[in-house]
């Protein structure tokens, strides 16, 4: 994948044209904050907030779509509405709020293609999810939402919601990412204890490049539904594996094997109970916290200014992302720029609580570690990628 492959298939990894439009519009109370913050429009104090979120699971509805049609499994479903939420609750515990969520959902179907039963699934993944979250101390609540069957202009499936919630100004977090800082990265491979199986470490972030690159040419025959028909037929469905292909991993000392499409399809890991737990203790001693979505390893780009921020203690590579760039060809380069590489939440800390956080991230069974540091830059903001696959700048 270069750019122009990327850009060919309609899809952005900087998503250039969308900042541009939107770069006039009011930044909310903290305009350094990881989302917009409001004003207490819901009950007017002043020493109250607002967040209202919106987003979606993106196309990985088109690789959930595949999977089932070939598979049957039903199972898949589930996972995508919780991409769709957690890309919500994510980004608002990067601003520190961890609780107490109102959430819901739009959902828009060609009902001549996807059924009752799918619709079922993903309804129950709110539900699942929402009481998972539950048994460990994070409160949401389902506040309903549309369902409607739009043939006309969605392909298959789109599952998007929206996350209210109100919170004390005085517990926000506004990035101030400063030199000196370390950086401790959580994990996105690997199984927490509120998860039930091996995630591959994918968010919904990359996904029509991952389709693309990894499936085989013949899933564009198959299921013609699956993609836009616009695009050049050089850039659909261009890679060597089906579905149904094993994948081998090893996990704390265990072998065991995921067909590439439920690799793939991971649902997006929440940090939310380990957030929640951190800044019950730390929300202080936290200068920034940001979620390598759109942007991958260099999002923190738009929220520093000034410092260099050098990342040369990364997790190893997970198993997923191998498969991607062996599949893609794709320069390492870019391959930051896209997916999360491993890590999809940075906390910038002081030093001396660094350990702190890393242990009760390591209570949750989710592995994190100090992945790079902070220092100082008089002229220019900028990310160093150094790792095994190479050195890589990037400018802001």
């Amino acid at each position: 994948m270069n750019n122009l492959k990327y850009d060919r298939r309609g899809v952005s990894a900087s998503k250039d044209e969308v900042h541009a439009a939107i770069q006039h519009l009011d930044k909310g109370l903290y305009p350094n904050a990881f989302c917009k913050i409001l004003p207490d429009l819901a009950a007017g104090s002043a020493r109250y907030c607002n967040l209202l979120h919106a987003d979606t699971a993106g196309t990985k509805t088109s690789l959930a779509y595949l999977y089932w049609r070939e598979t049957g499994d039903l199972s898949v479903w589930p996972g995508i509405t919780q991409d769709a939420i957690v890309m919500n609750l994510d980004d608002m515990a990067c601003v520190g709020c961890t609780d107490n969520i109102l959430l819901s959902s739009t959902i828009g179907r060609n009902k001549l293609l996807i059924p009752g039963d799918v619709i079922a699934e993903v309804i129950k993944g709110s539900s699942d999810f929402i009481e998972t979250m539950a048994q460990h101390g994070v409160q949401l609540t389902l506040a309903g939402g549309e369902t409607a069957d739009v043939g006309d202009i969605v392909r298959t499936i789109d599952v998007g919601f929206t996350a209210f919630a109100r919170m004390p100004r005085n517990k926000v977090i506004v990035n101030n990412i400063q030199a000196g800082d370390v950086i401790v990265g959580l994990a996105s491979s690997g199984q927490t204890v509120y998860e039930n199986a091996y995630n591959g470490g994918m968010g919904s972030n990359g996904l029509t490049a991952a389709r693309h690159d990894v499936l085989t040419h013949a899933y564009a025959t198959q299921y013609p539904e699956s993609f836009d028909p616009n695009l050049p037929k050089e850039v659909v469905y261009t890679g060597s594996r089906k579905l149904s292909d094993l994948v081998d991993i090893n996990y704390r000392g265990n072998a065991f094997q995921i067909p590439v499409g439920k690799l793939v399809l991971s649902p997006t890991r929440t940090y939310l109970p380990v957030l929640k737990a951190i800044l019950d203790k730390y929300r202080k001693n936290i200068h920034g916290i940001i979620h390598c979505t759109g942007g991958g390893q260099t999002k923190v780009l738009k929220f520093a200014k000034n410092v260099h921020i050098v990342k040369d203690q990364l997790f190893a590579l997970p198993p997923l992302f191998k498969l991607i760039q062996e599949n893609s060809g794709t320069e390492w380069r870019e391959m930051y720029q896209v997916f999360n590489m491993g890590h999809r939440m940075e906390l910038y800390v002081p030093q001396k609580y660094a350990q702190a956080v890393i242990e009760l991230a390591n209570s949750f069974d989710l592995e994190a570690q100090v992945i790079g540091r902070v220092v100082p830059s008089e002229n220019e903001t900028k990310v160093t990628v150094d790792g095994e696959y190479g050195v890589y700048a990037y400018i802001g």
